[in-house]
Formats: structure tokens, C-alpha cells, sequence
């Protein structure tokens, strides 16, 4: 179904009955009524233990000493020339600023 209708621009009433027409065709997913919407409760709420170790899991880390994110001017030579190592480049760059420093 893929572009056969578009977000960009209203429905037109035939579009309309040819989705809804869909929809009511699909006994595998009927749709719900008033009184099963409003039984509806969170996933956090129905399942706090497993909401839990999920959200343990997501992300990495924190960091001890988390990087801060900053405007910087610079050369659009020395941008190619990080970016032509591939992905890292940012880190690389971070690597060699704390070299040029003395860190």
C-alpha cells in the first residue's frame, strides 16, 4: 500500500471508505470498540517488573566524565580530513585535541 495514499493531502471520501472498507475486512485485527479503548492501561502499569529490566538494559553507561556538546569554528580542511578516517572521526578528533594539550 505503500504511496497509494498520501499523507500530504486530505483523504478523499472514496480513499475513506476504501481504508475503512479494509479495515472491516480484517477479521485477524477487528477494531476496537469505546469499551475496550478505555480499558486500555500502560505497559509500565501492566507489567512493572518486566518495564524494569527492560529500561536497565537500555543505553549505555553513564559516563564518569561525560563529554559536553559545544559550537567550534573550524577549517573545513581539517573537518575532510577527520571525516576521511571513516566513523570515529569525532573521537579522533577529541584524541587529538587532548594530545595537543598535553592531556
Amino acid at each position: 500500500m505503500k504511496g497509494k495514499f498520501s499523507s500530504t493531502r486530505p483523504l478523499t471520501d472514496a480513499e475513506e471508505a476504501e481504508i475503512q472498507a479494509m479495515i472491516a475486512s480484517d477479521p485477524d485485527n477487528p477494531e476496537m470498540t469505546e469499551e475496550e479503548l478505555k480499558e486500555l492501561r500502560p505497559f509500565r502499569e501492566v507489567f512493572p517488573e518486566l518495564a524494569a529490566s527492560i529500561d536497565r538494559k537500555l543505553g549505555r553507561p553513564k559516563a564518569e566524565t561525560p563529554k559536553k556538546a559545544i559550537s567550534l569554528r573550524l577549517d573545513q580542511e581539517v573537518i575532510d580530513r577527520f571525516k576521511a578516517t571513516g566513523d570515529g572521526w569525532q573521537s579522533r578528533m577529541n584524541e587529538a585535541l587532548r594530545k595537543a594539550v598535553g592531556l
